[in-house]
């Protein structure tokens, strides 16, 4: 007697988380390459940077390739190395605070304004306050009320993210609100925070991850416009702003000296944004 067996048929293959598959892409891997990059100068600033970033030496306004002074120094004689580097530190810094806090508030604001019609009329009057003041408007009112400092850009870019994931995250939950996995859950007699938990907010998620991206660029932005303007960070810590905003009176005389923050802040950027624009596209699909 023979015995035939079938065989076994293959495993689906389970598919690809879409943020996964999203970096997987060829603008993923290229902007996690720039970012991972900028990032990890930032954290090896004291292994990589031979001397201080308020060292001081003769040497003014050296050029790139002076012994000891890989991108020469500024007017002062501090090494750019050395500045560029701790500025790129600084900068993460502030940015891997802000954002998240106003990500933080302004999910918890949408939240609320998602709990009762009265809720949701407040706080939609006060991202009208916030977004009424422009960006540089409300910088300097903060820097008059707080003083220069890292507290005050931190407070700044929270400040103009909390409307952009407090609406976003808003949005999303009236869109979910509406559909028929929704309201089968609640004929079914499933509880409104358990809705609201297990289904809406998963659901409507997705979005704020690729607005960290996109708000990561922007704080990168504000910061930068802050330090330019002489009220961010107070000198002589250095930041990227500030490395670039000393650089204007010597652009002709010593051009090298802007061409650091300005390749790191393209480097960035860019790959913030491509990083953003590739989950984008995965996200919608």
């Amino acid at each position: 007697m023979t015995t035939l067996t079938k065989a076994a048929p293959p495993l689906a293959r389970r598919p690809r988380h879409p943020y996964r598959a999203a970096l997987a892409t060829a603008r993923g891997r290229t902007g996690l390459a720039l970012v991972g990059l900028v990032v990890l100068a930032g954290l090896l600033a004291p292994l990589l940077s031979g001397h201080g970033p308020t060292d001081q030496s003769a040497l003014t306004l050296a050029g790139p390739g002076t012994p000891g002074h890989p991108l020469g120094t500024d007017d002062l004689g501090r090494d750019l190395l050395s500045r560029l580097l701790h500025g790129i530190r600084a900068d993460l810094g502030i940015i891997a605070i802000a954002v998240p806090l106003g990500a933080v508030l302004g999910c918890l604001s949408a939240l609320a304004a998602a709990a009762h019609p009265l809720a949701d009329t407040v706080v939609q009057r006060v991202f009208d306050l916030i977004l009424a003041f422009p960006g540089l408007i409300l910088a300097l009112a903060i820097t008059a009320i707080l003083g220069p400092g890292r507290l005050p850009v931190i407070t700044v870019i929270a400040l103009a993210e909390i409307p952009v994931f407090g609406r976003l995250l808003r949005t999303g939950i009236l869109v979910q609100r509406g559909r028929e996995y929704v309201t089968a859950a609640r004929v079914g007699g499933t509880s409104g925070g358990r809705i609201l938990t297990r289904h809406i907010l998963p659901n409507a998620a997705d979005p704020l991850v690729v607005q960290i991206t996109v708000s990561l660029t922007v704080a990168v932005f504000i910061e930068g416009a802050m330090s330019f303007l002489g009220v961010g960070v107070r000198p002589p810590e250095p930041t990227l702003g500030a490395v670039l905003s000393q650089s204007m009176p010597y652009l002709a005389q010593a051009p090298h000296f802007a061409v650091g923050p300005l390749v790191t802040v393209t480097a960035l950027v860019l790959g913030l944004s491509l990083t953003a624009e590739a989950l984008n596209r995965e996200i919608r699909r």
